[in-house]
């Protein structure tokens, strides 16, 4: 029978939706305050959007921006990936744990702000 051969109770695979943007994470700040020598003011008003990773949830990659420029741009940031296509909005590039509270950040553009 043809039927059979139709799985009507198979689901499709859900595709995993990213967190919006955020402040930035305890971690990564203090990274960027205390490793790379940062303005915390300028720092603590910096935006970032996160992709946990697949293997390990509370490891997570991270893009910090500025709201402010991206506006500027014309730019609506969603998720991680709205920045692909415009990798000159990335001030910052990484990855934190949330277990261990660590971070490793590493400046994309020119960042001229700082201490």
């Amino acid at each position: 029978m043809e039927w059979k051969k139709i799985l009507f109770w198979k689901k499709e695979a859900k595709t995993q939706t990213l967190p919006k943007p955020t402040e930035i994470p305890d971690e990564v700040g203090r990274y960027l305050v205390v490793r790379l020598k940062k303005d915390p003011d300028w720092v603590w008003n910096l935006k970032a959007v996160l992709r946990p990773r697949a293997e390990t949830p509370h490891i997570y990659d991270v893009r910090v921006y500025s709201d402010a420029a991206v506006r500027s741009m014309g730019l609506a940031v969603r998720d991680y990936h709205s920045l692909d296509a415009h990798p000159e909005a990335v001030l910052f590039e990484g990855w934190g744990d949330r277990k261990k509270s660590i971070a490793e950040v590493r400046p994309v553009n020119d960042v001229t702000r700082a201490a």
